[in-house]
C-alpha cells in the first residue's frame, strides 16, 4: 500500500490517535473514574499520574515495534511462537465482543437520558448507527473523523463541566505526588482499564492500513502515540476534576450512576443532558474501536474476513446489538471477558519485547534501551492484573 502523506498523513495520524483515546474512553472509563474519585477524592491523582506513565511505556513499545516491522499484533505474536497469533486473535475478539455488548447498552443509555427514548430502541438505533459508519466506501476517513469530532465533542463538554464545578486543581497536583493514602488497588485497576485489551493496538492497526510504517515513519509513530496518549490523559483529568469539584463540595454521588450524578449536581438538568451526550459518544466510539480493532486480529489470519473485512465488522456490531436486545445484560459473559481482557496486555507486550531480538521482524532495528526494561516492568504489573482478574472467571466456575 502507497503510504499517505502531507496533509492526509496528519489527517490519519490525528485519527489512529483519537481512534486509540476514543476506543480507551468508554462507558466503563467514565464510570470507572467516577467511582474511584468520589471514593479517594484528590489521592485519585496519584493513580491518574501513575497510570498515565504506565501507558505510554506500553503504547511507544507497541506502537513502535508495529511501525517498525509493518506487522500487526498477531502476525508479531505468530513470528515470535508459532501458533500463538491465533490464541492473542481469539482473546482479542472475544473481549472485544463481549465489551461491545457493553458499549452498544452505554450508547443507548445516552441516547435515553438525552432524547427519552427507551433503551430497547436506542440500542438498536445505536448498533445501526455504528454499521452505517463502515458501510461507507472510503471507511477508513470516515473512521478518522468519527473519532476525532466524537472524541473532541468529549473533551469540550468535559471541560466545560470541569471548570463549572470549581474543582480544587491545587489539592488535586500536591495530591498527585504525595497522597494522603496511596490508592495502589485504583491505581492497579486504572492500568488494567488504560492499556489493556485491543485499546493498545487500535491505533497502531490503523497506521498499518494507512501504509505509515518503518523506520522512515517511526517519528511519525511516535507522534501519533503520543498525541493519542495526551487526549485520553486530559479527557480523564478533566472529568476527574469535574467529579472532585462535585465531591469536594459536600456532596454524595449515586453509587448506581456516579458519572451522571456528577454532572447532574454539577451544572444541573443541562450537565446531566451534557452526560448524556458524552456517554453517547464515549460509546459509540467504543463500539467503533472495538469492532475494528478485533476484526483487524483476524483479517491477516483468515482470509474470508481479509476479503470481507466490513462486511465482518457491521456483522460484529449486528450481533453485540442483538445480544444486548433479546438476551439482555449478560453479567457471566462481560465478567468472563473482563478476566480474559486482563491477560491480553502482558502476553501481546511481552511479545512485541521479545521481537526487538529477532531481525525477521525489525531488522536492523535496535530498539530503546530504556523503553524495552520499562516494557518488562508494565509486563510484570499487568500480569499481576491479569492473575488476579482470574478470580472473576473462578467466581463464574463456581
Amino acid at each position: 500500500m502507497k503510504p499517505i502523506s502531507g496533509k492526509a498523513s496528519l489527517s490519519v495520524l490525528l485519527g489512529a490517535a483519537f481512534l486509540m483515546a476514543t476506543s480507551s474512553i468508554g462507558p466503563g472509563f467514565m464510570l470507572q473514574t467516577a467511582a474511584f474519585t468520589n471514593d479517594l477524592k484528590a489521592d485519585f491523582a496519584f493513580a491518574i499520574i501513575v497510570s498515565v506513565i504506565f501507558s505510554i511505556i506500553a503504547q511507544l513499545n507497541v506502537w513502535t515495534i508495529i511501525g517498525i516491522s509493518k506487522m500487526r499484533g498477531q502476525d508479531i505474536a505468530n513470528k515470535v511462537l508459532p501458533g500463538l497469533g491465533y490464541f492473542v486473535a481469539f482473546l482479542i475478539s472475544l473481549g472485544g465482543l463481549a465489551f461491545n455488548i457493553g458499549n452498544i447498552g452505554g450508547a443507548s443509555m445516552g441516547l435515553n437520558i438525552v432524547f427519552g427514548i427507551d433503551t430497547t430502541t436506542a440500542a438498536a438505533i445505536s448498533g445501526i448507527l455504528g454499521i452505517l459508519l463502515f458501510a461507507s466506501p472510503k471507511m477508513g476517513g470516515v473512521l478518522d473523523n468519527t473519532a476525532k469530532i466524537l472524541g473532541t465533542v468529549m473533551l469540550v463538554l468535559i471541560g466545560y463541566v470541569a471548570f463549572s464545578t470549581n474543582p480544587p486543581v491545587a489539592e488535586a497536583v500536591t495530591h498527585a505526588v504525595a497522597p494522603t493514602h496511596y490508592p495502589w488497588l485504583a491505581t492497579i485497576t486504572l492500568i488494567g482499564g488504560t492499556v489493556g485489551g485491543y485499546i493498545t493496538f487500535s491505533g497502531g492497526h490503523r497506521l498499518i492500513d494507512a501504509g505509515i510504517t518503518g523506520q522512515e515513519h517511526l517519528k511519525d509513530v511516535r507522534r501519533a502515540a503520543f498525541m493519542g496518549m495526551s487526549v485520553d490523559a486530559v479527557v480523564r483529568i478533566l472529568l476527574f476534576l469535574a467529579v472532585l469539584g462535585v465531591v469536594s463540595m459536600g456532596y454524595a454521588l449515586d453509587p448506581k450512576d456516579p458519572a451522571g450524578s456528577a454532572f447532574l449536581l454539577g451544572a444541573g438538568e443541562i450537565g446531566h443532558k451534557l452526560f448524556g451526550i458524552v456517554f453517547f459518544c464515549a460509546a459509540l466510539t467504543s463500539v467503533v474501536g472495538a469492532a475494528y480493532t478485533s476484526v483487524s486480529f483476524l483479517k491477516t489470519l483468515f482470509k474470508v474476513v481479509e476479503r470481507n473485512e466490513k462486511l465482518t465488522i457491521m456483522t460484529f456490531i449486528f450481533v453485540s446489538t442483538c445480544i444486548l436486545i433479546f438476551i439482555g445484560k449478560p453479567a457471566s459473559l462481560l465478567i468472563l471477558a473482563g478476566s480474559v481482557n486482563g491477560l491480553i496486555l502482558p502476553i501481546t507486550l511481552a511479545v512485541m519485547l521479545f521481537a526487538t531480538h529477532k531481525s525477521e521482524i525489525v531488522g536492523d532495528y535496535k530498539h530503546n534501551k530504556l523503553l524495552y526494561y520499562t516494557g518488562w516492568i508494565v509486563v510484570l504489573v499487568t500480569a499481576y492484573i491479569g492473575v488476579t482478574s482470574l478470580q472473576g472467571i473462578a467466581k463464574l466456575l463456581g
